[in-house]
């Protein structure tokens, strides 16, 4: 099979295409003929080993997974004993275990694992897509945030692959939102169903009197110190992107019900069964047309390392999709 390999940290030109040898299901696991996948900011963070912590989680010195990738969707094409849960023929889109593996022709996931039929009305490329950004925007408003109808949110990085299933998200929960993001991501974000927005690059957010219920950083590009100022008195400020304030805050405001709060989450420390969960919400809102996959740019599998620079430009208005066909 061909797949997308990197063995040492650097810039988007260290990734390659390579042939590998064919995997095989063991038991309890599926093989499936991977179609889409998509390309997030965690993902160049793998890739560059940049900032220093990601390679706490990736490798100190090299990558601990030379094929990167979180999605898969594609059809099966072999199952092993004792799965019943899925047959050869089967549409499916997963998650793979710790973000790697995914860039790959064929992959193998675990069954039992975060995987879930892919509905009829749904192509592979829209499945990949709601296996991504909504895997984090669904976990971090619904249950940290817990935003209800009427409350106000602020999304940063409105127009990237989180962001954009956070406008929706919230919107779909009837909440009031304001999108920050570049010019090229205006019309979109108000196509979502922003009711505010703001070009971050001719207006500086903080600067206003409004007040929010959240403040959700999609882009990880502000702090809790800078927006405290924008939060009600139990607002909370929610961050995809760690740092030694937003962890330490975190520690400190957490927990409360009560105030306001920082919060940091990581989406890869839920549990099989949560991520599994949301998954299935995400298509059922996307079948519902709740949450539309909203895609930036496609690449062949060929220009894997323009997919990653394109990312890297943080230019992006949607979700940069991979295909594998």
């Amino acid at each position: 099979m061909l797949a997308a390999v990197s063995t040492t940290y650097g810039p988007p030109e260290v990734v390659h295409v390579a042939e590998l040898a064919d995997p095989a299901p063991g038991a309890g696991e599926i093989l499936v003929r991977n179609r889409a996948s998509t390309i997030e900011a965690a993902l160049v963070a793998a890739r560059s080993g940049t900032p220093w912590f990601a390679r706490l989680a990736f490798g100190l010195r090299r990558p601990r997974h030379p094929v990167l990738g979180g999605e898969v969707a594609g059809e099966v094409v072999a199952v092993g004993d004792g799965v019943t849960r899925f047959s050869v023929g089967d549409r499916v889109v997963g998650l793979t275990h710790m973000g790697a593996g995914a860039h790959a022709e064929l992959v193998v996931l675990r069954a039992d694992g975060v995987v879930e039929p892919v509905p009829d009305d749904l192509t592979a490329v829209d499945a990949a897509v709601l296996a991504a950004g909504p895997l984090t925007a669904l976990p971090f408003l619904a249950v940290h945030a817990r935003v209800r109808a009427g409350q106000s949110v602020l999304v940063i990085g409105a127009s990237g692959c989180v962001g954009t299933a956070a406008v929706q998200v919230a919107v779909h929960t009837g909440a009031q939102v304001t999108a920050v993001c570049g010019p090229r991501g205006t019309g979109l974000v108000r196509e979502l169903g922003a009711t505010g927005v703001v070009d971050r690059t001719a207006q500086d957010f903080t600067a206003t009197t409004a007040r929010y219920d959240v403040v959700l950083d999609a882009a990880g590009v502000s702090s809790y110190r800078r927006c405290r100022h924008l939060l009600t008195d139990d607002g909370v400020y929610l961050t995809t992107v760690p740092s030694l304030p937003i962890l330490w805050r975190n520690l400190w405001t957490g927990r409360r019900t009560r105030g306001r709060r920082g919060v940091v989450a990581f989406t890869g420390l839920r549990s099989d069964a949560q991520k599994a969960a949301t998954l299935r919400t995400a298509l059922s809102l996307g079948r519902s047309g709740a949450l539309r996959p909203v895609v930036d740019a496609t690449y062949s599998l060929d220009e894997i390392a323009d997919a990653h620079r394109h990312v890297e430009d943080e230019h992006k208005a949607g979700t940069v999709v991979v295909r594998l066909d």
